[in-house]
């Protein structure tokens, strides 16, 4: 159940504000949403609070305000726990509070505030008329942020079921009515290709209670939203995520494009866009960008998610393995052991160091590295690693071959591992 979790958070957190964009009336709020909404992708986490606080001053009655605040405060949750890249999701967010950074009770405390009174003007305004399209789309919206929150904080999708069911059947009222909605487009195809992902008895119980599944159908119903510029905020990460686990690796590097085309001042985009040109066989391209914003991080000084330098490391490091620099990526590799990195990237980090042993012909220490790996990755929850320190246990790197099977497919034998 990793992937429900980590896509309600990717791709359900940043639902837009409200279909506002086709409104010819835009109200002047409108634009001070769309403030809050660039200063957090940018990574002006403060800027993004103090914008959402003021758009609630403004509009105390209003459930988009509220819940804008709290997903600005979410997001900067998520920055605080290293939960911000595709590998991270990729792994786990069921982490559990061992394993990740603790939040200020403060910030956790205002966003459940936020969140709470969000939901009961939502709500209120429903009473007043079920058939009320715009609030029936804030209550999807607003209950798919707290399925989000849920599924990862309390470390299990099951806590998010409820949230998560009530999101689905308002979105899918929503698209009833106008099936082009692209807010409502993007959580329901998140969540048909969610329960598509589950396996049998999941999924079949999602569907006894009313969820609609079809992998294809959700991918399509996310890329229709895609043709509206708001969608950016919303649909384009979601996809993001779901091409790189479709191993759609060319189309995964087009959005990661798109997100830092969009938001230059998100380094952490760049990021993604390096590592996704690495997934898709682009080494050299995702060495040369790493090498540059590896130099540009001492210029801002932003806050970092935990241990990023150690990240930026680790992923220039895997692209110099493919290039065959092997003296360079040990020194990055080095480097990052330095930062303290946090448990999963450590964890990729010895992957990297026994890449290089195999390379060099020193299978015995090759093996002890990947076990090593394979340790780190199962204590924090990071089953791609897992998956990959165990293929290698029993075969040699070899450079441009994928080491580890596709999402879901079975391992090798205990037996072969050791």
């Amino acid at each position: 159940m990793r992937l429900p979790a980590l896509l309600l958070v990717l791709g359900l957190v940043w639902t837009p504000a409200a279909p506002i964009s086709r409104q010819s009336d835009r109200p002047p709020a409108a634009d001070l949403a769309d403030r809050v909404y660039a200063a957090a992708f940018n990574l002006d986490h403060d800027e993004a609070v103090r914008l959402a606080r003021q758009l609630v001053a403004e509009q105390p009655d209003e459930s988009r305000s509220h819940r804008l605040l709290a997903t600005v405060l979410w997001t900067n949750m998520l920055f605080r726990m290293g939960a911000v890249t595709v590998d991270y999701f990729m792994g786990s967010l069921t982490k559990s509070k061992d394993t990740r950074p603790p939040i200020p009770a403060e910030l956790e405390r205002e966003f459940s505030a936020a969140l709470d009174r969000a939901i009961a003007l939502t709500e209120a305004r429903l009473d007043r008329n079920r058939h009320d399209l715009e609030a029936r789309y804030d209550a999807g919206a607003v209950y798919a942020i707290q399925a989000s929150f849920r599924a990862s904080m309390d470390g299990s999708p099951a806590a998010a079921f409820g949230a998560a069911r009530k999101a689905f059947n308002a979105q899918e009222d929503v698209l009833d009515a106008d099936p082009d909605h692209v807010g409502a487009n993007v959580i329901v195809g998140t969540y048909r290709y969610i329960v598509s992902t589950l396996r049998f008895p999941s999924r079949w119980l999602a569907y006894l209670v009313g969820f609609g599944g079809g992998k294809e159908r959700g991918i399509s119903m996310i890329e229709s939203a895609t043709r509206d510029p708001s969608s950016v905020v919303d649909a384009v990460p979601a996809l993001l995520l779901i091409y790189t686990r479709e191993e759609r690796y060319g189309d995964a590097l087009r959005m990661a494009e798109r997100l830092s085309d969009t938001f230059p001042r998100n380094r952490l985009f760049r990021l993604e866009v390096a590592a996704a040109a690495l997934r898709a066989g682009q080494a050299a391209r995702a060495d040369e960008i790493l090498t540059r914003e590896i130099a540009r991080l001492p210029e801002d000084t932003r806050p970092r998610v935990p241990g990023e330098r150690a990240l930026w490391l680790y992923k220039r490091a895997a692209a110099r393995v493919e290039l065959g620099r092997q003296a360079d990526a040990r020194r990055d590799l080095d480097d990052a052991l330095t930062g303290n990195p946090a448990g999963w990237i450590r964890g990729r980090v010895h992957l990297e160091r026994g890449k290089l042993a195999d390379l060099a012909g020193r299978r015995a220490e090759a093996v002890e590295a990947y076990r090593a790996a394979r340790d780190l990755a199962g204590r924090n929850q990071d089953p791609v690693a897992r998956r990959e320190a165990e293929n290698l246990i029993g075969r040699p790197f070899e450079p441009g071959r994928s080491p580890f099977p596709r999402p879901g497919a079975r391992l090798p034998s205990r037996k072969r591992q050791e």
